[in-house]
């Protein structure tokens, strides 16, 4: 079966009618849930500055995560390393790879949207050795040895649990962030699945490993109900809030998100999919056994219980129980 993830970056329209509280809380019992039933991973993102208070300290929600669940892959998807001190991110990020036992993955780019920049003084043409400097940070911070930064010698402690440190990933929608990848990440994780030949070939010309060809990734979105008609109705507010505020963001960037500001209906959007049981069982057998889908349940703001009664569905549709490894 095809590896099943969950992500949130919760989002909380006020026509969802959900306090953010809530919202926050069934995310972490969501999180347990998925845990329980062997989900591999929970990706978080961050964002800022957003009316819908996408969330802006996944670091932060991490920690959360590490303490309510044991086994799950804590990922966070990604850090939008200009906007941060990098020694900072080196601490903090120690301390939730120490609260859960060496299970976070850290994800670092570059970031895109002009007005979180400007929100915290940081210039957009500086972003790429901002986020260079944050990767060779991390990676020195980790050792738990001395090194020089801006000048100065630094420390950080604690180091993080795993060994000899969590993985850095570096996240991007272009050949350049694929080919910086490849000279100075441990791994790409590409926006949208074409820039990963870049950064193969970009390993093999280094000398590296050949990671072979990306395996098939799901849709952005998916829900399981029995009548389809009625779920894409639900979802539908939800789809379209999603889809426009991430496309004024790539409007106002003038980035390579996948998200297009004027992408159509909302239901033709090939991203977004409303299928019963038996769909669901059929898309995860059409992405074979390396495929992945991450499920995001309260996706643009979907209200908890709503997207309760889709992952409820899902579990029975591919016989999830509780203790699946």
């Amino acid at each position: 079966m095809a590896r099943l993830e969950i992500r949130y970056d919760l989002r909380n329209p006020a026509f969802a009618g959900t306090k953010l509280a809530d919202r926050y809380a069934m995310a972490l019992d969501q999180i347990v849930w998925a845990e329980e039933r062997g989900l591999l991973a929970v990706t978080l993102s961050e964002h800022h500055g957003a009316d819908d208070g996408c969330l802006p300290s996944p670091l932060v929600f991490a920690a959360a995560v590490a303490a309510r669940t044991s086994r799950i892959k804590i990922r966070v998807a990604a850090l939008i390393a200009p906007l941060h001190d990098p020694l900072r991110i080196a601490e903090d990020a120690a301390v939730v790879d120490q609260l859960s036992r060496g299970r976070l993955e850290l994800v670092m780019a570059n970031g895109y949207v002009p007005s979180e920049f400007a929100m915290f003084g940081r210039n957009l043409a500086d972003r790429v050795p901002a986020v260079v400097e944050a990767v060779q940070t991390l990676q020195a911070a980790w050792t738990g040895e001395p090194f020089e930064h801006r000048g100065r010698t630094v420390r950080v402690t604690p180091r993080p649990f795993r060994e000899p440190r969590p993985p850095i990933l570096l996240g991007g929608a272009s050949v350049g962030a694929a080919r910086r990848a490849a000279r100075i990440a441990d791994l790409f994780f590409p926006t949208k699945p074409e820039f990963w030949e870049a950064y193969r070939l970009a390993v093999l010309e280094g000398g590296g490993p050949d990671w072979g060809s990306m395996p098939a990734v799901g849709p952005r979105f998916v829900h399981v109900c029995e009548d389809v008609d009625a779920g894409w109705a639900a979802v539908t507010p939800y789809v379209d809030h999603e889809r426009q505020s991430y496309g004024a963001w790539a409007a106002s960037s003038g980035s390579a998100t996948g998200f297009e500001p004027d992408g159509g209906a909302s239901r033709d959007d090939p991203e977004y999919s409303v299928v019963n049981p038996a769909g669901f069982r059929s898309l995860i057998d059409g992405l074979g056994e390396w495929g992945t889908l991450a499920i995001h349940p309260m996706m643009g703001g979907l209200p908890p219980e709503l997207a309760w009664e889709s992952l409820r569905a899902m579990g029975d549709a591919l016989g999830l129980e509780p203790g699946d490894q």
